[in-house]
């Protein structure tokens, strides 16, 4: 039997690695056996370094809101101490786009954390869970009206077949979407 030297597929394959391997320094752009250990080593560390970024990041954002919260005479920790009994849920980026953009707002949330951390009671906070409900309710009660008319005629018969709704076999798409309202 001949041999097969499978000349076409080992080309592509070193060109791929010695293609990704461009721009590094001396022979690993050069050498396929060099190239291909570098990149190896190159996706070790572009692994670990997506994990470190977010470290670093993170890092960041608490030194920018370190830096307000000592402008407005607290420390980062109570401050944010005092934005979880506040009930407040913001997450660090933003905290420290709100430090850098607008400082007149995170002004106002080191004022509510500092009431918080005294036990006061903050009543804009309850009053604006209530109004989210109440628009919540108004919204999801606004989806059922549009989910309604998006649904076929065999589904919304399933749907007043559920409910009860009498004489649905032979009612048209609109008289059920009105009955089921």
């Amino acid at each position: 039997m001949a041999r097969v030297k499978g000349g076409n597929v080992s080309k592509n394959r070193r060109r791929k690695v010695l293609k990704e391997a461009k721009g590094y320094f001396g022979s690993k752009h050069r050498l396929y056996k060099t190239a291909q250990e570098q990149l190896f080593h190159s996706g070790e560390y572009a692994y670990r370094d997506r994990k470190q970024n977010k470290r670093n990041f993170r890092k960041l954002w608490i030194t920018r809101i370190n830096a307000a919260c000592r402008e407005n005479d607290i420390s980062y920790s109570k401050f944010i101490n005092g934005l979880t009994k506040a009930g407040i849920t913001i997450n660090r980026k933003m905290l420290s786009e709100m430090a850098i953009d607008d400082s007149k707002s995170f002004s106002a949330l080191v004022e509510t954390s500092k009431k918080a951390l005294k036990g006061e009671v903050i009543k804009s906070a309850a009053v604006k869970k209530e109004q989210v409900k109440v628009e919540t309710k108004e919204v999801k009660t606004a989806k059922k009206e549009e989910d309604l008319t998006t649904k076929t005629l065999a589904e919304l018969k399933n749907l007043a077949k559920e409910k009860g709704v009498k004489g649905y076999s032979t009612m048209k798409k609109e008289e059920l979407i009105n009955s089921l309202k």
